[in-house]
């Protein structure tokens, strides 16, 4: 975290995110203790209720961009941008197989932590870590926390991630915890990059990659409800491929 000024005052920047991962540790905590008294039928249940709630989140986020009213008729926005932002952002992160590294990570984390025996720990790690970190909320918020320290975005994300959190290590375990760590890597370089290229962080190139981030958060959730059908991870790609497309299109 650092100071900025603004006319008299001094603003610190970063200090949404450090809010937000603090709901996350809170609400994992809780989801935890919880967890110890759950049948795995309910675990189960919640797992699946954990998916709808964030396929419905990414789905909601995709629309607003998606769906305008032109003239009082509903019309779409943006169908060529998603498909080559997907298309090409999942090729690429095939070549690269993101989803090895992260899951190389989420073993690392598993092991520094003392939990190689839980066999759910690097799977709860990756999902949450995802469903954190390539939503709307924490681009925009992390975004305008570097640009002007306004962290009531990332205040209200933190708040949301902390439920979900909850609901998701009560039935997938410690894994969840552990996805502050990503999440505040993610949003702090966010904030960072904000803050140093301001220009070139235009309303469009934002919208953009929030289109894009909100539909892998739409495959978090379709992943949680039926494992192992995406490999959600290789395409996150597609969310610098939308904001580069900003400039090109």
């Amino acid at each position: 975290m650092t100071f900025i000024s603004k006319g008299k005052d001094m603003i610190m920047i970063g200090l949404g995110t450090a809010i937000n991962m603090a709901l996350i540790i809170g609400g994992s905590l809780l989801g935890l203790a919880f967890g110890r008294f759950m049948k795995e039928n309910l675990k189960q249940t919640l797992m699946v209720v954990s998916g709808i709630i964030v396929l419905l989140l990414g789905m909601s986020g995709a629309m607003q961009f998606m769906l305008v009213i032109v003239n009082g008729s509903l019309q779409t926005t943006g169908p060529l941008l998603m498909i080559i932002s997907m298309v090409v952002g999942a090729i690429i992160g095939e070549l690269i197989d993101l989803n090895r590294w992260i899951t190389v990570f989420g073993d690392w984390v598993k092991a520094r932590t003392g939990n190689t025996g839980d066999p759910t720990f690097t799977h709860a790690f990756i999902t949450a870590s995802l469903t954190f970190t390539v939503g709307a909320m924490g681009v925009l918020g992390s975004i305008q926390d570097g640009l002007t320290g306004d962290y009531q975005t990332l205040l209200l994300k933190g708040i949301l991630d902390g439920v979900i959190v909850m609901v998701m290590s009560s039935s997938m375990g410690k894994g969840a915890l552990f996805s502050f760590i990503p999440v505040g890597i993610t949003q702090w370089l966010i904030t960072a990059m904000a803050h140093v290229a301001a220009p070139l962080m235009t309303q469009t190139a934002i919208d953009n990659l929030s289109y894009v981030g909100s539909i892998l958060i739409f495959c978090v959730g379709i992943d949680l409800i039926w494992p192992g059908k995406i490999r959600i991870a290789n395409l996150l790609p597609a969310i610098f491929i939308a904001m580069g497309l900003t400039f090109l299109i």
